[in-house]
């Protein structure tokens, strides 16, 4: 498998496995994803800004993340608990697998590339966030050993609980 910076070429791949996985969550009830987002502007931004990633098998895009080295402001403010560290993190968005590859263990997979890419630039902290009801996420996190560190309202003032992992 390999993990990389997505580019333009990939937006179609990449937006396919993200209305999947708006239906998987509108199905399941969970209003996340819900409203048009993430949107085609959203994925064409990650890529420009060089925050779109892609996970590949056999040259096909099979799995996709949003990885941010910047600040992000609605993490400025964290309640009912607190942040493990206060130093320069990464922040992941918009994990994505393509619904034939579920349960393969691909999240993981992303997961441990972000890992690889924070050590190489010297970062030691991972922060995400996840709608209460993604209990799928929720345990994905667990899994890899992330933190519940408490609540955090989205610039909509979306609710999220916050989760951080120390490297």
């Amino acid at each position: 498998m390999e993990f990389r910076k997505s580019v333009k070429a990939d937006v179609n791949n990449i937006m396919n496995i993200i209305k999947q996985a708006q239906i998987y969550f509108k199905n399941q009830g969970i209003n996340q994803w819900q409203d048009n987002y993430p949107r085609l502007e959203t994925i064409i931004n990650d890529i420009t800004c060089n925050n779109s990633y892609v996970l590949l098998q056999d040259n096909n895009i099979i799995a996709t993340a949003a990885v941010s080295f910047d600040r992000e402001k609605t993490y400025d403010s964290i309640y009912d608990g607190e942040w493990i560290t206060n130093n320069q993190y990464v922040v992941i968005h918009r994990i994505a697998v393509d619904n034939t590859y579920k349960g393969l263990g691909l999240s993981s997979e992303i997961i441990k590339n972000v890992e690889q890419l924070c050590l190489n630039n010297d970062v030691h902290s991972i922060k995400i966030d996840t709608h209460k009801e993604n209990i799928s996420m929720q345990k994905l996190l667990k899994k890899n050993n992330f933190k519940f560190c408490g609540t955090i309202y989205l610039e909509d003032k979306s609710k999220r609980i916050a989760f951080e992992k120390t490297l």
